[in-house]
């Protein structure tokens, strides 16, 4: 999969379509739609870094 440079001065999040699955970027102010199909439901990427949590 196709991910853009971090030097572009993108300053968006990616999501992921939930109807057709495309990558959507998405910055502050922009309207919640896929730019492909126009569904309205967008799902947040996970990070890719060990996320670790301590337990007590």
């Amino acid at each position: 999969m196709y991910q853009e440079p971090k030097s572009s001065g993108g300053g968006g999040v990616a999501y992921n379509c939930g109807d057709c699955g495309s990558e959507v970027l998405l910055r502050p102010g922009d309207v919640i739609i896929c730019r492909e199909c126009g569904y309205r439901i967008l799902y947040k990427k996970r990070t890719k870094q060990v996320v670790q949590f301590e337990a007590r």
